[in-house]
């Protein structure tokens, strides 16, 4: 081998090396043969799938195929429900979230949620988002001011409830407390957020909204977002999981799985032949 084809040879796993390293550093999940049940009843079945960062994954599917039982495992709010079990594993920045060491807390704080109706709490709207921080030592008023105006920033609401944040926030609409809620999740510096159909009770106006804000909110942060809206997956995502009784039936960019897709039940359940 000459000198040349050596250095190259020398080039070429060198530059491997560093696409495979920026592969397992844009990982935040891999998901590794996960399977739960619900006492007997089997919920997921051995789901593989990866999500990285400053992504938009959508997971679509029919009812009850297991799309919110999935997304609950992701920051372990499972382990609320008496009978779960799980097999497999969930890494987290390649640490299991199962892991017995007692890191629930703290992977709460790192991995938001955003549930299906907007659940304020029955405070003013600037007690709503510095909830979390107070939780966690910060008292300062300067800090919690702060704190405040950028996570309500960070949520397209500051503008409409800036002179009224001692309202309550049930005085808001549903799209503004949907808002709200995402600003206190934002509030805590979270890496990942969780959203649960977030606009399935919202309007279609406060829907484009909440859509317009996933697409500015993926700049910093990795967002998982379960949708029964295939039009919605669609606009707003990156990659796209379809789930089916529980299995991951297929699992990729989302322009593939739309246009595309691999396997027959997926052009099925998006062409609406069943669902």
């Amino acid at each position: 081998m000459s000198k040349i084809e050596n250095e190259q040879n020398k080039q070429d796993i060198e530059n491997k090396e560093n696409k495979e390293n920026k592969e397992k550093k844009d990982t935040i999940y891999n998901v590794k043969d996960l399977s739960l049940w619900y006492g007997e009843t089997q919920a997921l079945k051995n789901i593989n799938l990866e999500i990285k960062r400053n992504e938009v994954t959508a997971i679509i599917g029919p009812s009850g195929c297991g799309k919110s039982t999935f997304i609950k495992t992701l920051n372990r709010m499972i382990d609320n429900i008496p009978g779960v079990k799980t097999t497999g594993e969930i890494q987290y920045h390649n640490r299991d979230i199962f892991d017995k060491d007692n890191w629930v807390e703290e992977l709460r704080t790192q991995v938001g949620m955003v549930f299906q109706k907007p659940n304020p709490f029955p405070k003013s709207i600037f007690e709503n988002v510095v909830y979390g921080p107070k939780i966690h030592g910060i008292r300062g008023k300067s800090d919690l001011n702060q704190i405040a105006e950028e996570s309500l920033k960070g949520a397209a609401l500051w503008e409409e409830v800036k002179d009224r944040l001692g309202d309550n926030a049930y005085g808001l609409s549903g799209g503004q407390q949907q808002r709200l809620c995402i600003a206190r999740s934002l509030a805590v510096q979270p890496e990942v957020l969780l959203m649960d159909e977030p606009t399935s009770a919202l309007d279609p106006i406060a829907t484009h909204k909440i859509e317009e804000l996933i697409a500015e909110l993926k700049k910093d942060y990795t967002i998982v977002i379960v949708t029964h809206s295939m039009q919605q997956a669609a606009r707003i995502s990156d990659k796209t999981a379809f789930f089916l009784m529980g299995e991951l039936i297929e699992f990729g960019d989302t322009d593939q799985i739309f246009t595309t897709p691999k396997d027959q039940r997926t052009e099925d359940y998006i062409t609406g032949r069943f669902g």
